[in-house]
C-alpha cells in the first residue's frame, strides 16, 4: 500500500503541553517519535532540534500545579514520524 498523502514537516520545538505557544495539533495526528543520541524517548514532553535539548518528566515529581517536574538532556535531537 502507498500512503499518498503527505505528512506535514515537523517543526524546529514542539511541546505536548496545549497551553504551550509551541504546541502544534496538526503534528499530533500521526505518531512522533523523538531520537537523543541515537536512543529514543517515549515520554518526550518538548523538543528543540536546533537548540539540541528534550523535556522530560522527572519520576513521581510534581510542581505546585500538578504537573510533572521536568528535565532537560541535551544532545542530538531527531524528530520523525513513526
Amino acid at each position: 500500500m502507498n500512503d499518498t498523502t503527505t505528512l506535514p514537516p515537523l517543526p524546529d520545538r514542539l511541546s505536548i503541553d496545549p497551553r504551550s505557544p509551541f504546541h502544534n495539533e496538526a503534528a499530533f495526528e500521526r505518531d512522533v517519535a523523538i531520537k537523543l543520541n541515537d536512543k529514543e524517548y517515549l515520554n518526550v514532553e518538548e523538543y528543540c532540534i536546533s537548540e539540541g535539548w528534550i523535556k522530560i518528566p522527572s519520576g513521581k515529581a510534581l510542581d505546585r500545579k500538578g504537573h510533572p517536574m521536568l528535565i532537560k538532556l541535551k544532545g542530538k535531537v531527531e524528530a520523525f514520524y513513526k
